[in-house]
């Protein structure tokens, strides 16, 4: 019943968008004052704390743009998906077919980019994604598709390796949900983890499942040093409080959709405590003075969170392109292939299949209940 439902809305997004294929948005005509930039992703959500400091990032770029009162200026209009790819497919048809959108800012998870690229690609509309690290989705051949940051086949090995050098595990247990992402991660973990000659063992359960026993249980009879679940942190919690409450003292590493404080307040302190979690982001330090952040911290009396900059930045790759005098989407595609600047985040330079051209990975740890940036994976220190 799910699946005719899912395939009922798919199939009627797809003919509304084929319906305004090569009328794409005010970018079509370029004549007006205001073009419409999108942002799609979960806004309201279990994975809203992923979501919603690159959403801030990108505004914050935007708003600053428009100050400087330009002759053409931008409007963000946000979707929420709440992360489900179903859903970003029908929000793109009223994006394209309605809204007439002439950029879009993400998606910001790997199923729901999976989901609608090709409807993207139909309708010429370049897209840049904060932080969709999902390896598969530079492989689609897509020209209007792009990303800020590293994918999972940079991410999974980046950490697996890191553990391998703090931890010299003996043993490794690789966990994952069904989502796409999750999968995506805890398939890079493996694999490298096997290729270093690390005994492994894996388990999977549902996306929607909140009782883990099975694959405590499992965990447990295994004995492993070191857990790696690929995942967000609504799952990823209560995963590692369940394994806690279960006896498991393994070290517990993972990956960017589960950076954030509801990883620890899900978990409670102390089960989450010297938790390790990786992530191709740099979040800026609130306590060191830089722009950004007070920038930031300003406009949304926050510190910058998980992505925060590279929503600036996949902001600021687009606003760019307008500066520079293109205001229909196949000329802001066109100027993407030759972005070259400096964000806040890192050097912001496309590849030839939409990849960033830097994959540095960052390893962060729990510590005394607050998530502490280490440093770059090949650098970084374990407290413990």
């Amino acid at each position: 019943m799910r699946f005719g439902r899912v395939f009922a809305v798919a199939a009627a997004a797809s003919l509304a968008l084929a319906g305004c294929a090569g009328g794409s948005s005010s970018s079509g005509s370029g004549d007006s004052s205001t073009l419409k930039i999108g942002f799609m992703g979960d806004l309201t959500g279990e994975g809203s704390g992923i979501v919603i400091p690159p959403r801030n990032g990108a505004k914050l770029a935007i708003d600053e743009y428009n100050k400087t009162n330009p002759a053409t200026k931008l409007e963000m209009k946000e979707y929420d998906s709440q992360g489900k790819p179903e859903q970003a497919t029908s929000l793109i048809a009223t994006a394209v077919g309605q809204d007439k959108i002439t950029a879009l800012i993400g998606p910001a998870f790997s199923g729901e980019s999976k989901a609608i690229g090709g409807q993207l690609e139909q309708n010429k509309i370049p897209s840049v994604s904060p932080s969709a690290t999902g390896p598969g989705l530079a492989a689609n051949g897509w020209k209007y598709w792009h990303r800020v940051v590293a994918n999972d086949n940079d991410q999974g090995p980046a950490i697996a390796n890191f553990l391998i050098t703090a931890k010299s595990p003996k043993k490794a247990y690789v966990i994952s949900d069904d989502q796409e992402y999750s999968v995506g991660l805890a398939d890079a973990f493996d694999k490298t983890l096997k290729e270093k000659n690390v005994p492994t063992e894996r388990d999977k359960f549902a996306k929607d499942a909140s009782d883990y026993s099975s694959t405590v249980q499992k965990v447990k009879a295994a004995n492993p040093d070191v857990v790696l679940f690929g995942g967000y942190y609504a799952q990823g919690s209560r995963l590692l409080k369940q394994l806690r409450d279960g006896g498991v003292t393994a070290t517990f590493a993972t990956g960017d959709g589960s950076l954030d404080a509801q990883l620890v307040s899900g978990a409670g302190t102390a089960a989450a405590e010297k938790a390790v979690i990786g992530c191709p982001c740099n979040i800026k330090d609130a306590g060191t003075g830089d722009e950004f952040v007070t920038k930031y911290k300003a406009a949304y009396n926050v510190d910058p969170a998980i992505y925060s900059t590279e929503g600036y930045d996949a902001a600021t790759a687009i606003i760019n392109a307008v500066k520079a005098g293109n205001t229909t989407s196949e000329k802001i595609n066109e100027f993407l292939k030759t972005i070259d600047f400096k964000g806040v985040s890192k050097q912001i330079k496309f590849k030839e299949n939409g990849e960033p051209s830097t994959n540095a990975i960052y390893v962060y740890q729990v510590t005394g209940g607050v998530i502490k940036n280490l440093g770059a994976s090949t650098e970084a220190k374990l407290n413990g």
